[in-house]
């Protein structure tokens, strides 16, 4: 399953259009609302490697930044790739 992080605030129009384009694609993904919340705004900042503006999206944990990155990718067949080669599941090793 493919795992997909939006990090956004309600009123962001690229947020907006950024679950739009997930949504023709038919495609789940979990949003964190950072507007009022301090915590999750500076986790997303550690992850997108300082930046602060939203949408910040991960695509099974790599960064694939914002709005205009997310549609470049799809532009390039980048997105497809990133969706189907999800990282393997680390094994638990029994004792």
């Amino acid at each position: 399953m493919t795992r997909i992080l939006l990090y956004t605030t309600p009123y962001c129009g690229f947020c907006l259009a950024a679950k739009r384009l997930l949504g023709r694609r038919q495609l789940e993904f979990e949003e964190i609302d950072v507007e009022s919340d301090d915590e999750k705004r500076a986790e997303m900042t550690a992850r997108a490697g300082g930046l602060r503006t939203v949408p910040q999206i991960f695509i099974h944990g790599r960064h694939v930044g914002g709005y205009d990155e997310l549609v470049a990718a799809e532009r390039t067949g980048e997105l497809e790739a990133w969706l189907a080669h999800e990282p393997p599941v680390a094994e638990v090793s029994e004792p």
